[in-house]
């Protein structure tokens, strides 16, 4: 049986046993019995499984459905932008176009929606944003953190992830490929627009706020060239 078939299988195992995340799998002799497939083969469909994030093989105790996070999509998406920006490619502005182009869609569905404790903790956010400005500090970190609030209120775990992964990727390849940072008075003034505008219910405002937004990062990205890849002191490779 090829390996695919059974990675298929034991999905189709965990979707039909309605398995949630942490559930024990069965062992490994009862799948080798219920697939019929040898030990080894078993074990190749686990690991590239738990590649994915679908299952989890704890040694010692079994295997486990795992988390099913999108951490594998992160990579995958950070890898590829960063191949393809070496090789030339607009792989990076491609993947902000794809966050600008969820963001957009969904700011305006919140426009006079945010519940009032999500727009509190959003003020709170952007004035930290401010204060870190202030002191020459990152503000990648309040940043996310303001993008995962504002979206919050949908009430959509699936999509929040997503936005997540999209943020993660697109955050990580630009402090591998180095640049220059944006003003962080602008990104401040450019916040606080977004969250003026979803307060004030304007659908339309909120939108363009956001356009503003990535249509500042957009055009400093057009003038980043390739650079030569580098590895840095305690880089993964």
């Amino acid at each position: 049986m090829a390996a695919r078939d059974l990675q298929e299988r034991i999905k189709k195992l965990i979707i039909d046993r309605r398995l949630a995340s942490g559930a024990p799998l069965p062992t490994e002799p009862e799948l080798m019995e219920y697939l019929g497939a040898s030990r080894n083969s078993v074990r190749e469909a686990l690991k590239a499984l738990q590649a994915m994030g679908i299952v989890e093989i704890r040694h010692g105790f079994g295997t486990y459905v795992g988390p099913m996070s999108l951490a594998p999509m992160i990579e995958g998406l950070a890898f590829r932008t960063v191949a393809g920006h070496y090789r030339g490619e607009d792989s990076l502005l491609q993947l902000l176009e794809l966050r600008e182009a969820v963001e957009t869609g969904l700011v305006s569905r919140l426009a006079g929606r945010i519940p009032d404790a999500d727009l509190v903790e959003l003020g709170a956010l952007v004035d930290r944003m401010e204060e870190e400005a202030a002191h020459g500090a990152g503000l990648a970190e309040t940043d996310r953190a303001f993008h995962a609030t504002l979206y919050r209120g949908l009430d959509n775990v699936l999509l929040s992830e997503v936005l997540e992964a999209f943020w993660d990727a697109f955050h990580r390849v630009r402090t591998d490929l180095g640049g220059e940072p944006q003003d962080p008075k602008v990104t401040c003034r450019q916040h606080r627009e977004i969250l003026d505008a979803v307060r004030s219910g304007d659908a339309m405002r909120a939108e363009e706020a956001i356009r503003e937004h990535f249509g500042n990062i957009r055009a400093r990205l057009s003038t980043t060239a390739p650079q030569i890849p580098h590895t840095r002191h305690n880089e993964r490779v």
